[in-house]
């Protein structure tokens, strides 16, 4: 029986994760992406399709300031972005979504950074 990859475990997850959570008008997703080179967050109606609210550090004025782009430092300044500019637009709670991922190091200080500066789940 050939071994799963990591990818495919995360992808696994990330399915079953998304049967379970999903955003509404009232409660959007907040889903975040994190890569070797970056980390992204994205607030997303699925009702509708539509992303309101993304930030990333890819970013200039995100990326600004930091020594890597995708320790721990960058994702709690992701996390305080993501935040404001979805408190900017209204949205004050969201249903967290972590892409398969655990919730630990970056994926953690994003959502502990989102939740001090505002922002319910």
């Amino acid at each position: 029986m050939p071994r799963i990859s990591k990818t495919d475990a995360r992808v696994k997850r990330h399915k079953r994760l998304r049967r379970k959570v999903g955003g509404t008008a009232d409660r959007p997703r907040l889903q975040i992406v994190r890569t070797l080179h970056h980390i992204y967050a994205t607030v997303v109606d699925d009702t509708k399709g539509h992303t309101l609210v993304a930030v990333s550090t890819r970013e200039k004025a995100i990326a600004s300031g930091l020594d890597s782009l995708t320790n721990t430092a960058a994702a709690t300044k992701i996390g305080q972005a993501i935040a404001a500019k979805a408190k900017a637009k209204g949205v004050t709670a969201v249903v967290f979504d972590t892409g398969g991922r655990k919730y630990h190091g970056r994926v953690a200080a994003l959502a502990q950074a989102a939740r001090e500066a505002g922002l319910e789940f």
